[in-house]
């Protein structure tokens, strides 16, 4: 699954990344780090999903078990999140790349502006090969925004960044088809498809006294991850170079296919919204160039805008004749595109009072009608 894959994300959990809770495991951090690094020099893009600021919060506090109270939680998290970022900053930078802290909450992803915001800051990151570390913002969230476990977070992300694949490292083997501790006759899980209801049934159980999830929130992690196209793997965090070992297309762990391809998937996304805000139409020089030859559309082509749009929001593109050609998400408002329409992007800054992005649309949120 991952061997053809050039974007991936992956996600760690608690458990694994403070070795039980005794603290930032610098060794397994390291070694994931050294690992994510070789992958980023084989021309692919790497994004991490980091449980731990808790724990390690927990452990810095002195604090033997979970806290339930939401602020003792936030104050965890303000406390471990210094020393699990600081972590794959060092380990990452004796690898030779770089890295950010990226942290989230659902409201985040949820609106529409903020969602292509977050897109755009972690592609414009990965262009300059560095790796986005992406934690849940524990410490601002409360129970309405929450994402519940960052294995969702996974998820979200990689249908954020349009991902390949997601791997989901944690301290089990795979998907059994029962309990193994309780079931002898249980059988190894390798391969199904995603969002299959009977593997939801098979995951049933709790998670970990550190972490929030479990095994059945991996498995609706997968099934979320796939509406975007992308497969999962469910993975042990410990096994030798196991992203490696993925990557080289050796099978580890419980590899959860997505029953849509990843270009079909977001067409049939942004081709299924039928309310759309409204439109642009454009001259016969950007209707070659985004039908004959899958180019960005540029605010320079466009002749007219027309309904009240935001930024994020899907719009139509029609060509002279009216007809729509392809839709997308767009990077500016109605109000904004009235005013750089027909204009080049030198002259944004002028206009607007500030410089974005060159394109209305960027090419990666573009789908042909």
């Amino acid at each position: 699954m991952l061997k053809d894959a050039r974007r991936i994300v992956v996600k760690v959990g608690s458990s694994l990344v403070t070795n039980e809770g005794k603290g930032v495991d610098a060794e397994a951090i390291g070694n994931w780090c050294r690992q994510l690094a070789a992958l980023a020099g084989e021309g692919r893009e790497v994004v991490m999903v980091s449980s731990g600021a808790i724990a390690e919060g927990m452990k810095r506090l002195g604090w033997a078990t979970r806290p339930k109270e939401l602020h003792e939680l936030q104050a965890a998290a303000a406390v471990g999140q210094m020393g699990l970022a600081q972590m794959y900053e060092t380990k990452l930078r004796e690898q030779g790349m770089g890295s950010a802290q990226v942290l989230l909450t659902h409201a985040d992803l949820a609106d529409r502006e903020r969602y292509l915001n977050a897109r755009s800051t972690l592609l414009t990151l990965l262009q300059h090969r560095v790796l986005p570390v992406i934690n849940e913002n524990d410490t601002v969230v409360n129970d309405e925004i929450k994402f519940g476990d960052n294995d969702t977070l996974g998820a979200l992300v990689a249908n954020l960044v349009e991902a390949d694949a997601l791997v989901i490292l944690t301290d089990q083997k795979g998907l059994y088809s029962a309990d193994p501790r309780k079931d002898p006759s249980a059988r190894f899980i390798h391969d199904a498809v995603a969002g299959t209801p009977e593997l939801e049934v098979m995951a049933g159980g709790a998670g970990s006294s550190l972490g929030r999830g479990g095994m059945i929130t991996k498995i609706l992690a997968a099934k979320r991850a796939a509406v975007s196209g992308a497969g999962t793997v469910i993975a042990w965090g410990r096994e030798p170079d196991v992203l490696l070992r993925l990557a080289r297309g050796e099978a580890i762990g419980t590899a959860l296919r997505a029953s849509t391809p990843k270009l079909a998937a977001r067409k049939l996304w942004m081709v299924g919204h039928l309310q759309l805000r409204g439109a642009v139409s454009v001259d016969a020089g950007a209707a070659a160039k985004v039908q004959g030859e899958g180019k960005s559309l540029l605010p320079i082509g466009v002749t007219e805008v027309q309904g009240e749009f935001h930024r994020g929001d899907v719009i139509a593109v029609r060509d002279p004749q009216g007809r729509e050609i392809a839709r997308g998400l767009t990077n500016y408002s109605s109000a904004e595109a009235r005013l750089i329409a027909r204009k080049a992007s030198g002259e944004f800054e002028k206009v607007l009072g500030y410089a974005a992005e060159p394109e209305l649309i960027h090419r990666d949120n573009l789908v042909l009608a």
